[in-house]
């Protein structure tokens, strides 16, 4: 399953300029997703991260995996989209390469297991089939209070 931009807004809170999940290029619910981040030197973290040799914040990588596993998980949600998704943890962080303005940022993220609110996933993200980053981390839902 392929998700455009409106798509991915309804199952993800986050919006300019942190929503870091411009496609969904497949989408296996409960399981795996891939995603597209298109890297350019618009951005706004660009203008006080290196600005003479920009470089995408490692930390906004981890994000991307993590906004890419909850995409994941959307069904798993019982309110389908109310619930808030937060980092819970992450753990065996590793970059690999510096990710630059122009780059097409790969994430792949897999749920491996759930409990309860809490779920656990690998991730993996990739440029031009080269390893960037991985990290293995924890998302915890919890039930929002939009409308009370």
């Amino acid at each position: 399953m392929v998700l455009d931009i409106l798509q991915i807004k309804e199952r993800l809170k986050h919006r300019f300029p942190f929503l870091l999940v411009d496609r969904v290029l497949e989408l296996e619910e409960g399981v795996r997703c891939t995603a597209l981040k298109n890297v350019t030197v618009n951005e706004p973290f660009f203008q006080g991260h290196f600005p003479e040799s920009p470089i995408f914040p490692g930390v906004l990588i981890i994000e991307a995996l993590a906004q890419t596993g909850g995409i994941a998980g959307y069904t798993l949600s019982k309110s389908k989209g109310k619930d808030l998704t937060f980092f819970a943890g992450f753990d065996k962080v590793k970059f690999k390469k510096p990710v630059v303005p122009g780059d097409q940022l790969i994430l792949k993220s897999e749920i491996i297991k759930r409990k309860m609110n809490i779920w656990f996933l690998t991730g993996e993200a990739f440029v031009d089939d080269k390893l960037v980053a991985r990290a293995d981390f924890k998302l915890a839902t919890i039930p929002s209070t939009e409308g009370e």
